[in-house]
């Protein structure tokens, strides 16, 4: 199936539908986290009370990100031309449900989702396990084939390619994870006229 004929739509949020501005190195020094570990996985193995406040100054610094967020180029239209076709929309982020709904809200494109649609760290594990993605395509009823999932990060097409569904990598200059990406546009605008 051609991504021309694609009806289920997977984004990723940070860096995919809006321009990159999370700071991780930073994040992991103030969070005493070591630069080589995920963020996710490594307080995901703490002790739960460490645990639980490292959560809430991160959850308070990706609030004020998400506010501020702004739309990556393309975007806006890439999803609005989808969305008129009546294409399915989902977002599977490894940020929390409620900052991708203020984020959506933030680039003007919460109308084109669904607010169950929009599956965050705690409705899911994180990418690049597919349980997000599995849990959309039986929620939409379709074979995991059936969804494309556009990211700008290497958990994104592993988490595609765990799912078996197709993948598209946006918003880098070139690709990096050929042999993870089914797809290739420079950004969402490239993206688009693929279509």
């Amino acid at each position: 199936m051609s991504l021309r004929s694609a009806k289920h739509w997977v984004f990723d949020m940070d860096g995919t539908l809006t321009l990159a501005v999370h700071d991780f190195e930073a994040i992991k020094r103030a969070l005493e986290i070591p630069l080589e570990d995920d963020i996710l996985g490594h307080l995901a193995a703490l002790p739960e009370a460490v645990a639980a406040a490292k959560h809430a100054w991160l959850l308070e610094h990706e609030r004020e990100l998400a506010l501020a967020a702004e739309p990556a180029p393309g975007a806006i239209e890439l999803v609005r031309e989808l969305h008129g076709r009546g294409c399915r929309l989902g977002i599977l982020t490894r940020n929390a449900h409620e900052l991708a709904l203020l984020t959506l809200r933030a680039i003007g494109l919460d109308d084109c989702f669904a607010v169950a649609d929009v599956i965050g760290r705690d409705e899911a594990p994180p990418k690049p396990d597919p349980g997000g993605l599995l849990h959309l395509a039986s929620t939409w009823q379709v074979v995991p084939s059936e969804l494309v999932m556009v990211g700008d990060y290497r958990f994104d097409l592993e988490c595609a390619r765990a799912a078996g569904a197709r993948s598209v990598l946006v918003n880098l200059e070139e690709n990096p994870w050929p042999e993870l990406a089914d797809h290739f546009a420079v950004d969402c605008r490239a993206l688009h006229q693929l279509l």
